[in-house]
């Protein structure tokens, strides 16, 4: 059987933290009002759509691998970083509201730590 790589969807999973089972962007995602959650949701299946990739203003390049999906609603403004990692998987690490013009360099070492983490035990996301 020939099997074909380019025939296979892109697929979004939440990073869960080994040690507490947790998982920032979802916890983050499900403590929202259903219209905002919807909205990110939504955003969430068309970057999957896309193949992990959209451009300004939808997403934008962070550091490294990291880059930050890009949601506004009304006033409010929701980031979610995310990463393409192998076997065509968008791994979303962490969310945050942002407050601030420029993105608060905590919520990029989160970020990066769930990167690192995620680098260090990539069985789970098989």
């Amino acid at each position: 059987m020939i099997y074909n790589q380019s025939t296979i969807e892109y697929k979004a999973k939440f990073y869960k933290d080994v040690k507490t089972g947790r998982s920032p962007a979802l916890e983050y995602i499900e403590g929202l009002k259903d219209k905002e959650r919807l909205k990110i949701l939504k955003y969430i299946e068309f970057l999957r759509e896309q193949k992990g990739y959209l451009d300004e203003p939808y997403s934008k390049h962070i550091k490294g691998k990291i880059r930050e999906l890009r949601v506004d609603f009304s006033r409010n403004r929701h980031r979610i970083f995310y990463f393409v990692f192998i076997k065509k998987t968008i791994i979303l690490l962490h969310a945050f509201f942002k407050k601030t013009i420029k993105t608060p360099v905590s919520e990029i070492k989160k970020a990066e730590e769930n990167y690192q983490n995620v680098l260090k035990n990539p069985k789970i996301y098989d």
